[in-house]
């Protein structure tokens, strides 16, 4: 297909698809590989095993991937702020995003020689998918209030989650069918072998997936917006744009005061969610080894879908109460869900537990991304504030990565670090209430 390619206006219905576009290409990493299937591969390589030898200390295998991705939102927490600096003082946003992208497709395609003989080459490929990705995101989401007025972010932001929810279901889905029914698929080998071999090929489609669909959004997301001449200094311009950043945040009161609840209940949103996967491979009670990957499989498919409607639901509820009062339900609904996981075992229990989580994940951050948008003041430097946005959320991830692989090595029980995390929704609701009624 060949596009007439055009300068779309900020608001127009086919720039505001192209950017929640990105959320289609991306959302598959998030699925496939941080959610779905990577979760039971790493478990299967890992069955007569659990344990990683780090510079002679053995550390369980669960509490390594909560570590490495800690590390690598380290990392990104470090980065994300000098180069979306850099990024908004030449004026292209556009060309670190697409670094990013690629970055992170190629990693995806390396995971598929992720295998116990290889594990630390298998670990650097998962380290640089999750900077890719979440670099990316950094100017995916400074894009919002360049392409939205503030009456449609709400929807904008709803509409690229829901984008990302159907197009990972469908990739997870075209997976599925591969590893249950490999055989059929011209993988050869014992029916085990041949679908963790299909398995690895699922980490190269979301590769191939991500990097292929992104074009969309390149196409027709604008590539800045201004030009300026590109000098030795531009390194240290980055910095400059940050202090110009912090100096603006302590004249603006509805963003100091919701960057310190987004960061607490973000903290406990992003790491259960990061973990989920590999909570129901080790703590629930499932009767074979194939009943265990269809059965975490069809549960992470329900989340998908559910969160398709909640984040609908979500922004049309904003509208009638508003962005505060909704975040805080939903946060509060978070620390009831958190409680309810601690005591869930079974299969059945799990799905139900889901089914809830899927209602609200979408909601909570589709909302927590247009409400700060909502809240940013007029500026051309969007994509330096998201970086404290992005920023913000990346160290919570650093703090409750590292506080839930501590937990899991300490005590041997991923249950505890989940209940951990009911301290933090419960915080984040009543720092939310702090910010002034006029700030929805």
């Amino acid at each position: 297909m060949i596009f007439n390619k055009i300068a779309l206006k900020k608001g127009s219905k086919k720039l505001i698809n192209a950017w929640a576009f990105y959320d289609w290409a991306n959302s598959v990493y998030s699925l496939v590989i941080s959610s779905a299937i990577f979760p039971i591969y790493y478990g299967l390589i890992f069955s007569e095993i659990n344990f990683i030898s780090f510079f002679g200390y053995q550390i369980k295998n669960t509490a390594v991937i909560s570590f490495i991705t800690a590390f690598a939102f380290v990392v990104v927490a470090l980065m994300s702020p000098i180069l979306s600096g850099i990024a908004d003082y030449i004026g292209n946003k556009k060309r670190f995003m697409k670094i990013f992208v690629y970055i992170g497709s190629i990693s995806c395609l390396g995971l598929y020689w992720f295998e116990l003989q290889t594990i630390y080459l298998g670990l650097f490929f998962y380290f640089f998918a999750l900077i890719g990705l979440w670099a990316s995101l950094v100017f995916y989401n400074s894009y919002l209030p360049d392409i939205a007025y503030p009456d449609q972010q709400d929807i904008a932001s709803a509409r690229g989650f829901s984008y990302g929810y159907i197009g990972s279901v469908i990739l997870l889905l075209i997976n599925l069918m591969i590893i249950m029914n490999p055989n059929s698929f011209g993988i050869e080998g014992s029916s085990s072998e041949a679908s963790m071999t299909a398995m690895k090929y699922s980490f190269v489609s979301v590769g191939i997936w991500w990097a292929l669909f992104s074009q969309y959004s390149f196409y027709f997301l604008p590539k800045s917006n201004r030009e300026v001449k590109v000098t030795k200094d531009i390194f240290w311009n980055g910095y400059k744009e940050l202090k110009l950043v912090y100096k603006e945040l302590k004249n603006q009161t509805k963003l100091k005061r919701f960057l310190p609840a987004f960061f607490l209940y973000s903290m406990a949103l992003q790491t259960v969610m990061l973990v989920a996967a590999y909570f129901g491979e080790e703590e629930i009670s499932w009767g074979s080894s194939k009943e265990k990957t269809l059965g975490l499989i069809v549960s992470i498919l329900l989340i998908q879908v559910v969160a398709i409607f909640g984040a609908i639901l979500t922004a049309r509820a904003s509208k009638y109460f508003g962005n505060i009062p909704v975040l805080i339900f939903i946060n509060f609904f978070w620390v009831v869900l958190c409680i309810i996981a601690y005591f869930t075992k079974t299969p059945t229990q799990f799905y139900s537990v889901a089914g809830f989580v899927g209602l609200v994940m979408g909601g909570l951050q589709s909302l927590s991304r247009s409400t700060y948008s909502k809240l940013l003041p007029k500026t051309f430097d969007t994509t330096s504030f998201f970086s404290f946005y992005d920023v913000t959320e990346k160290i919570g991830i650093v703090i409750g990565m590292l506080c839930f692989g501590l937990v899991d090595q300490i005590s041997g029980s991923m249950r505890n670090g989940i209940l951990f995390f009911i301290i933090f929704f419960v915080f984040g609701a009543f720092m939310l209430m702090r910010i002034p009624k006029s700030s929805n």
